[in-house]
């Protein structure tokens, strides 16, 4: 029944804006009824956040992670502490990773695709991995669990991340370039 219910959930979205679509060539009257407030909107996902709160806490729990949560709702675990630089914005870091969903596929990993370098605070990566290695330091690793609006969001990436998943980070910082 679980599986139903976050099926169901998950195109909750796409019908949203399905009905926003759906309204023209309809008279005002006839859009008034079908509009839906802003505080539904909210409403609904609060609601959404709250059941993905819930799949990741169970997730965890499953597995006895040693999970933090930030008051944004990035999950983080710090496993094995390095001795390098700090990661600070402006920095441009370099990550070995591999990223995965709860039902255990591996979508990406730098095995497959090679070492991730990006500028941190410059954007260009999902907002819970810039988040998450803010609080690393190079030869750092940590696993960090971010709920899809820290992912890729209602639409995944078009590619091997589906809609509104649960995104799994392991990461080492195994550079960081502060100039």
């Amino acid at each position: 029944m679980g599986v139903k219910i976050e099926n169901a959930l998950s195109i909750l979205p796409v019908l949203i804006l399905l009905l926003f679509s759906c309204s023209s060539g309809r008279t005002g009257e006839e859009q008034e009824k079908i509009i839906i407030s802003r505080e539904d909107m909210v409403r609904a996902n609060q609601f959404l956040s709250g059941k993905d709160m819930d799949l990741i806490r169970a997730y965890v729990n499953r597995r006895n992670w040693d999970i933090e949560f930030t008051g944004t709702g990035l999950g983080y675990q710090i496993y094995h502490h390095g001795t390098g630089k700090e990661v600070v914005r402006g920095a441009d870091i370099t990550i070995e990773f591999v990223t995965s969903l709860l039902n255990g596929r591996v979508c990406y990993s730098s095995e497959e695709e090679g070492p991730k370098t990006f500028r941190v605070g410059q954007g260009g990566v999902e907002a819970g991995l810039e988040e998450g290695v803010l609080m690393l330091r190079e030869g750092d690793r940590a696993r960090f669990v971010l709920p899809p609006f820290m992912a890729h969001g209602l639409i995944g990436d078009q590619d091997r991340i589906p809609p509104r998943a649960v995104v799994i980070y392991e990461v080492e910082v195994i550079g960081v370039n502060t100039r």
